[in-house]
């Protein structure tokens, strides 16, 4: 599986958004190069390397930045490896969190490292073969609850886009207070709805396992996406006081 390296000038930074990316694809791996060697801010070849040899299992790795300073770091160390090694990994100029985000969830599905490069790099581009399906395309809807804690923040989110890698479907899921919708394959698309606890969905198909996706994602919202129910810890709170 095509790994991540995430480059940056703070240490926390990467730490952080490698975290985040382990919440949505656990399988993917990701070397991270954050600050200096002594943990101060800025970038380090030497780390970089290393990030280079924890993220690449034999299927490369894509490598994103935060500032330009550590663009040059990245491909200074890619100056010290051999040809073919080389020619494992990608630089690639993208917003650091969406990129490794979209990136991530490419690396998941078992795409190659041009595929996982390109999800990074095409973030604003619109092409008709991403125009959401029209109406009479989606037949088959489901109307649920969004019942866990946090609703469907980041890690729900990679949890639907797994469920329905799978399956022959097209599915967006949409919200009832203000029609805003997102394609339930976008792992981007899904997080930027902003459906909270409390928001009511209607996941909608079409395709050849409509049905199944459906399933798919009514399983995972009535199992609370393993979270606690929406309220626990306020009720928890007025308990303890």
């Amino acid at each position: 599986m095509v790994g991540l390296v995430l480059v940056s000038h703070s240490v926390d930074l990467a730490r952080g958004l490698r975290d985040l990316v382990a919440q949505m694809e656990p399988e993917v791996a990701v070397g991270i190069a954050g600050g200096t060697e002594n943990g101060e801010l800025g970038t380090s070849l030497e780390l970089v390397m290393a990030a280079l040899d924890e993220a690449d299992d034999g299927n490369g790795a894509v490598i994103l930045f935060d500032l330009g300073s550590a663009e040059m770091t990245a491909e200074s160390a890619l100056e010290f490896l051999e040809d073919d090694r080389r020619d494992c990994f990608v630089v690639v100029d993208a917003p650091l969190v969406e990129g490794a985000l979209a990136a991530a969830s490419t690396a998941g599905g078992g795409g190659a490292l041009g595929e996982v490069a390109n999800a990074a790099r095409r973030l604003a581009a619109t092409s008709d073969e991403n125009e959401p399906p029209s109406e009479t395309e989606l037949a088959h809807a489901v109307e649920l609850s969004l019942r866990n804690t946090q609703g469907l923040h980041a890690r729900p989110a990679g949890q639907v886009v797994r469920a329905l890698r799978p399956l022959d479907a097209d599915v967006r899921i949409e919200r009832t207070d203000t029609g805003q919708s997102a394609n339930a394959r976008s792992l981007l698309d899904l997080i930027s709805l902003g459906a909270a606890a409390g928001t009511t969905i209607v996941v909608r198909a079409g395709g050849p396992e409509a049905d199944a996706a459906l399933a798919r994602v009514r399983e995972l919202v009535d199992n609370l996406f393993g979270e606690p129910p929406a309220g626990d810890e306020t009720e928890a709170a007025r308990d303890a006081s």
